[in-house]
């Protein structure tokens, strides 16, 4: 696995894991399942965060690997192009 695929791997995980934070915080937001948040001390600021921090390391490795690349172009890049 060279370079290029490895930090297109980590961009892909961070933005799913994301969007899964994103999505959990929404539940909180939402008061669905709000006790086993809290339970492991979860809040919605918390879950937040987190999925911020997931889309930087996201467009990081995407931004990494576009310039390690030269030419190729990710998936990503690829539909943000088609956009």
């Amino acid at each position: 696995m060279d370079q290029f695929a490895r930090l297109q791997l980590v961009g892909r995980v961070s933005y799913y894991l994301g969007w899964v934070a994103l999505i959990l915080g929404g539940l909180v937001h939402l008061n669905v399942g709000r006790t086993i948040f809290l339970a492991i001390s979860l809040t919605k600021r918390n879950l937040f965060e987190v999925s911020v921090v997931l889309f930087v390391i996201c467009m990081a490795s995407e931004l990494r690997a576009l310039a390690s690349a030269g030419g190729r172009v990710s998936s990503v890049g690829k539909r943000e192009m088609a956009a």
